[in-house]
């Protein structure tokens, strides 16, 4: 009965101020009883050498900031593949760091369950979101299935053209011989005009997506990340107003007889499984903020990855550069060598043995996928960057299963035409000082990359 009563609650106040409510309650809470929140302070991260094996902890926040990461996940991988850390500030987790082991985990959804959450971490108290990544088949398929139509290969075929023309418009007003941050003028800018044009959302205000979604990917609760908490439940209460207007406009105008659009919006208005979605708020909530996050960072610090990786490996710039049709590989081994992604969480649903560790029922498994694409025993020399590697396609930066990336051809679409477009406007990228990186263990990417750019000289 009082789930109910609840229910009946959520789809009736609007979730906005279900989202201002739940932060003034924290608030107080906060004041009387304090907070459980993890509290993370950089320090240097120490040669993993000179570390137990017992202690090491990848979860550290820092560690992708400080480039640590690749050191500390290959003596895992060489020495504890399936690797137990008892006492992180998310809690106890295991660590699957190979390649087919995180496969293996990927594949098998009844053992290890996605639900109730993908990071290592919770979300912040009062923000209970369901989202279709966080959960098992049936639910999950029928979910995904309601949206999976924006991104099929006709849908993608028409939006080629689009794609095309905001990125030349991009490009042909970036400023030429002095440097400029490559993440804001083009990462970003490119990826809140893709954003809005799959939610049909304001072209005009598209900043406030990237803004939404680095909110919700950036809770230092779930993921480690440096977050203020009236700042993220407004912003949160801002994105729900917004999302709900769209919903409600979009609704409105079908009911009115207007021929119904092909955005994700329509498209969950559209199928059974979900056209009550408002009525269930933190499942249109988080189902909107998992579209919206997974459109943003995959694709986001790919762009940004490429112009880096071909700077550190100038040979392979320069084989792209004589031949151009070289680009559909690169962009397969760009998300390989970047991994936008560090991770997914996951939840043993019964007893079990992983590669010769006994993992309890209700333990978190976390598959590494920064570390499996760089498995040694999948990809030859699997730190440099090499355009044209015959296995690129095989990462797991996707995942695996049923719960592979939906988006996928999407954002291989979105990079393969960027770099189409840059190589026929500029002679040279050039990385002008060293990157910025957030604060997190999930979001494997860039919050600054200035470089300048050459252009092309008429023949």
């Amino acid at each position: 009965m009082l789930d109910k009563a609840v229910t009946k609650a959520q789809a009736t106040i609007p979730l906005d101020v279900q989202i201002q409510g739940m932060h003034y309650y924290q608030k107080a809470k906060k004041k009387v009883v304090g907070d459980n929140q993890p509290r993370f302070v950089e320090r240097p991260i120490p040669d993993v050498s000179t570390v137990p094996l017992e202690e090491i902890d990848v979860s550290n926040p820092f560690m992708f900031r400080q480039g640590q990461w690749i050191p500390y996940f290959k003596r895992l991988r060489d020495e504890a593949p399936v690797h137990y850390q008892a006492d992180s500030p998310f809690g106890g987790f295991w660590s699957v760091t190979r390649f087919d082991d995180i496969v293996a985990v990927d594949k098998d959804y009844e053992t290890f369950s996605a639900e109730p959450f993908i990071v290592i971490g919770e979300l912040p108290d009062g923000l209970d979101v369901e989202m279709f990544i966080a959960m098992d088949p049936p639910r999950h398929d029928q979910q995904r299935a309601a949206v999976q139509g924006v991104v099929a290969p006709k849908n993608l075929q028409e939006m080629e053209g689009l794609i095309r023309s905001r990125i030349q418009e991009v490009l042909d007003n970036l400023p030429v011989g002095k440097p400029f941050d490559w993440v804001d003028k083009v990462s970003i800018e490119l990826t809140s005009r893709m954003l809005a044009t799959l939610l049909d959302y304001p072209y005009e205000q598209r900043r406030k997506l990237v803004y939404w979604s680095d909110l919700a990917a950036g809770s230092a609760e779930a993921n480690g990340g440096e977050n203020d908490m009236d700042e993220t439940f407004d912003g949160l209460a801002d994105m729900a107003r917004g999302l709900s207007a769209l919903w409600h406009d979009k609704a409105a105008r079908l009911a009115a007889g207007q021929e119904p659009g092909f955005d994700l919006i329509t498209l969950l208005q559209s199928s059974e499984d979900t056209k009550d979605l408002i009525k269930r708020p933190m499942e249109f909530l988080g189902n909107l903020m998992l579209l919206i996050v997974g459109g943003n960072d995959t694709t986001r610090n790919s762009m940004t990855a490429g112009v880096l990786a071909l700077n550190q490996f100038p040979d392979e710039f320069a084989k792209l550069k004589a031949d151009h049709k070289l680009i559909p590989k690169m962009v397969n081994e760009i998300i390989r060598w970047q991994t936008p992604l560090a991770y997914m969480r996951r939840i043993a649903t019964k007893n079990t043995i992983l590669n010769g560790q006994f993992i309890r029922k209700g333990d978190k498994v976390v598959m590494w996928y920064c570390s499996g694409n760089r498995d040694e025993r999948k990809f030859e020399n699997p730190d440099d960057f090499i355009i044209g590697r015959s296995n690129a396609r095989h990462h797991l930066s996707f995942g695996f299963g049923v719960h592979r990336c939906m988006g996928s051809r999407l954002a291989e679409l979105q990079l393969k035409i960027l770099w189409e477009e840059l190589l026929a406007r500029f002679d040279d990228i050039k990385v002008v000082s060293e990157p910025e990186y957030p604060q997190s263990n999930f979001v494997k990417g860039y919050s600054k990359l200035m470089v300048e750019v050459t252009r092309k000289q008429p023949a």
